[in-house]
């Protein structure tokens, strides 16, 4: 399942919940949001405008859940978040095809040198889930293309 990126909502944020919370803690905090703004469950005398709010929330949560109820789903989200986040708070240094890092076929493991000496590190059963990479001694990253 691929997410759109671009003005994505934090799901965690929806379900009021936090990356490190237990699938048990995600579903109770889902369960939780789901009965209150459930479209079944609301009192009769709720403004109109006020139904639809509650009505949008509720699919929000919904999605929320769908995304963060799921391991694959919520690996891949994860990911994603880590991406953008160390694309925010770290400098870019170089975007690089994988075919021009040095491959080292007993350890499975591409290899880059930075510019301060130190590394940029990929193993090939991490190729798929990762493209930006930090040097393993300085705060620069690459994003592999």
């Amino acid at each position: 399942m691929a997410f759109e990126r671009i003005n994505q909502k934090d799901w965690y944020k929806v379900l009021g919940a936090k990356p490190s919370d237990s699938p048990a803690e995600l579903k109770r905090k889902y369960q939780k949001l789901a009965l209150l703004y459930h479209p079944d469950k609301q009192e009769a005398d709720v403004p109109a405008g006020e139904v639809e709010e509650r009505v949008q929330r509720f699919i929000e949560i919904d999605q929320a859940w769908k995304i963060l109820g799921n391991e694959e789903t919520k690996k891949e989200y994860d990911l994603q978040q880590r991406e953008d986040n160390l694309t925010k708070e770290w400098p870019l240094h170089a975007q690089i095809y994988l075919e021009d890092m040095s491959w080292n076929e007993d350890e499975q493991l591409y290899t880059l040198s930075c510019r301060c000496g130190g590394n940029y590190s990929v193993f090939k059963s991490e190729t798929k889930d990762v493209s930006l990479v930090c040097c393993d001694t300085c705060s620069l990253v690459i994003q592999i293309l």
